[in-house]
C-alpha cells in the first residue's frame, strides 16, 4: 500500500512538472516549439494573446546596430556631461577622488520591454542586411543578400507591411537615411534573389502603392545599360500617382492631401545617400524630420505602419569611424523621440520598437593600448566623417600634391590629432602613430607601397582609403574604442519596444519573432 501511495504521489508530481513546464513564456515556445509544431521560421508559431492591437507602430531598425554601438554613444554622452570623467581613473592614487557618473541613457534604452534577437541567417552566423531585415519583415530565413525569396530563389514571402497594408488598409512609411532601395527598406517591399537588383527593387517600391517614402535617393534609377537606359524610376513614379519631391522646400509643402510621396533629400551625399549626421548641417533635413513629416502624411482613421532605418550607423562601422557611428546612432534615437511624443498623444493605440538587424564592425570599448581607461571624449575632437575627409581633403591633396606636413595641420584641425602638445595631451601622436599616419598618407596620395604583404595590408585599410581608416583607427584607439572586423558579425542584437503590447518582445528570441509577435498581435494573416 505504501508503495501505491508512492507511485501516486510520484504521478501526481510529475503531471505538475509538466503542466509547470507548459507555462513557459511565449518567446521560449516560439524559438523552441513541441516536435509537432511547425518551426518558427514558417511564422505559425503563437504568441501571448493580447488585449487589442495597436493602431500606429513605428519600428525604428539601426542598421549595424547592437549593443556595442548603443553602449558606445551612451558612455560617450555619459563622458561629455561628466565634469570628473579624465580623472576617474582605476588608479585610486591618481584619481584625486574622483568617481564616474556613468553613462547617459539613450531614450530607446528606458523603454518597459527590453529583448534580444539572435540573427543568424540560412547560410551564415554573420548575417547581412537583406536576410536579417527579410527575417525581421516575414520571419523567414533565407541567404545573404536575398530580399524576401527562399533559398531556392523560386518562393516569394509577404511582408508584414504588405500584410498591413492589404488586408487592414493600414498606412505605410518607409524611411532611411541610405538609399530606398537599398537592402533593409528594400525587404519591406520588395522581393529580390539578389539585393543589387537595384532597379527591379525600385520598381517594387512603384509598385507598392505604400504611401510615404523619404530620405536617401534611389540607385540605378536607369536601369545598368547606359547606352540603352530604362524608363527613370522617378518617372514611373509619378506615372503611379507618386508626387516626388528633391527639395526641402518641396517637401515642405507636402501633406496628408498629397496621398502617395517619395521625399528625396535635397543634399545627397555618398552613394545618394543622406550625409553622415557629423556633417549635416542646419540647412539638412534630418532622419528625426522625415519622421515627423512621416507621420503628417500617414495619420488617419486605420492607423499606419512606420519603418525608420538609421542606415549610416552601419555604413561608419564599416569604415571603423566610431564617431560618426556614435553621431548617427544619436541621430537615430532623435528620430525614436519624435514616435515617443506622437504615442504621449495617444498612449493607448501606439507600439514603438527599436532594432537592429546586425552588429557591425566588431566594435568593442577597450582597447590594448590603453588598459582599462577609457577617453571617449577625445572622439568629441572628430568634426567630419571618414567620407567627407576622403571627398574633400584626400581628393585635393592628390590633385595639388599636398605634402604630409602640410596635410598634418588640417588632420589637428579636423581630428584633433598633433604632432606637439602639452604634456599630458592624449591627442599627441607617438612616433609608432606618426609612422602609421606617414605610411597611410604615402600609400593614399602617391601610391607607395607598404612594404606589407596584401593580409597584413587588409587588417590596417580594408577596403577604404588608408589615410582616413588610420585617422579613425588612431582617434579610436586614443578613445579606448576598438573594431575587430570591416565587416558584419554574429551578436545578437537588442529589442527595446515601448506602448501597446510592448511586454511580448522581452526574452531572448531569433529575429523571426519579431515579425511572428507582429502579425499575431495585429490579426494579420
Amino acid at each position: 500500500m505504501k508503495k501505491m501511495i508512492a507511485l501516486l504521489l510520484a504521478m501526481c508530481l510529475c503531471v505538475g512538472t509538466l503542466a509547470a513546464c507548459g507555462g513557459q513564456n511565449p518567446g521560449s515556445e516560439i524559438t523552441a516549439p513541441k516536435a509537432e509544431n511547425p518551426p518558427a521560421t514558417e511564422t505559425t508559431a503563437p504568441v501571448a494573446e493580447t488585449a487589442s492591437a495597436p493602431k500606429y507602430v513605428f519600428l525604428f531598425i539601426g542598421d549595424g546596430m547592437s549593443y556595442p554601438q548603443i553602449q558606445s554613444t551612451s558612455d560617450f554622452l555619459g563622458a561629455l556631461k561628466d565634469e570628473d570623467y579624465v580623472l576617474a581613473q582605476p588608479s585610486v592614487d591618481d584619481n584625486q577622488g574622483a568617481t564616474l557618473d556613468g553613462p547617459e541613457y539613450l531614450n530607446f534604452m528606458n523603454f518597459e520591454a527590453a529583448g534580444s534577437a539572435v540573427t543568424y541567417d540560412s547560410n551564415s552566423f554573420a548575417p547581412d542586411s537583406a536576410s536579417t531585415a527579410t527575417s525581421i519583415s516575414t520571419g523567414r530565413k533565407t541567404y545573404s543578400g536575398t530580399i524576401n525569396v527562399d533559398v531556392t530563389g523560386t518562393e516569394t514571402f509577404e511582408t508584414i507591411t504588405e500584410k498591413v497594408h492589404g488586408q487592414l488598409g493600414m498606412k505605410v512609411g518607409i524611411i532611411s537615411s541610405v538609399n530606398l532601395n537599398h537592402a533593409t527598406p528594400a525587404a519591406f517591399y520588395a522581393h529580390q534573389a539578389s539585393r543589387n537588383n537595384y532597379y527591379e527593387i525600385g520598381e517594387e517600391l512603384v509598385a507598392s502603392g505604400f504611401e510615404y517614402f523619404a530620405g536617401g535617393g534611389l540607385k540605378k534609377t536607369t536601369g545598368y545599360d547606359k547606352e540603352n537606359p530604362l524608363p527613370d524610376l522617378y518617372d514611373l513614379a509619378k506615372d503611379a500617382g507618386y508626387t516626388v519631391t528633391f527639395t526641402n522646400e518641396e517637401a515642405e509643402a507636402i501633406t496628408a492631401e498629397s496621398e502617395k510621396v517619395i521625399l528625396i533629400d535635397e543634399h545627397l551625399a555618398d552613394s545618394d545617400a543622406m550625409a553622415y549626421e557629423l556633417d549635416r548641417t542646419e540647412d539638412m533635413w534630418s532622419l528625426a524630420d522625415y519622421v515627423e513629416k512621416g507621420i503628417e502624411v500617414l495619420d488617419n482613421d486605420k492607423g499606419f505602419f512606420m519603418m525608420c532605418e538609421g542606415g549610416k550607423i552601419d555604413w561608419a562601422c564599416h569604415a571603423n569611424d566610431a564617431a560618426s557611428s556614435i553621431n548617427d546612432t544619436m541621430a537615430l534615437a532623435d528620430a525614436v523621440q519624435v514616435a515617443i511624443d506622437f504615442a504621449a498623444q495617444h498612449p493607448e493605440e501606439t507600439l514603438i520598437i527599436v532594432t537592429g538587424d546586425h552588429e557591425t564592425g566588431g566594435l568593442t570599448i577597450g582597447f590594448a593600448g590603453t588598459d582599462y581607461d577609457t577617453y571617449l571624449t577625445l572622439l568629441e575632437s572628430q568634426k567630419i566623417s571618414f567620407q567627407k575627409f576622403d571627398d574633400e581633403y584626400t581628393a585635393a591633396y592628390k590633385e595639388n600634391g599636398t605634402t604630409f606636413e602640410e596635410a598634418l595641420a588640417d588632420i589637428e584641425e579636423l581630428f584633433g590629432l598633433k604632432v606637439e602638445g602639452e604634456e599630458g595631451d592624449k591627442l599627441v601622436l607617438t612616433a609608432y602613430e606618426l609612422e602609421q599616419l606617414r605610411v597611410a598618407f604615402e600609400k593614399s596620395i602617391n601610391g607607395t607601397e607598404t612594404g606589407v604583404d596584401a593580409q597584413a595590408e587588409y587588417v590596417m585599410y580594408g577596403t577604404y582609403d588608408p589615410l582616413s581608416v588610420t585617422l579613425t583607427h588612431i582617434l579610436n584607439n586614443k578613445s579606448g574604442i576598438s573594431f575587430t572586423s570591416y565587416s558584419h558579425t554574429g551578436l545578437p542584437v537588442a529589442v527595446l519596444a515601448e506602448g501597446v503590447n510592448a511586454e511580448v518582445f522581452n526574452g531572448y528570441y531569433d529575429n523571426t519573432d519579431i515579425f511572428i509577435k507582429l502579425a499575431e498581435m495585429l490579426n494579420v494573416q
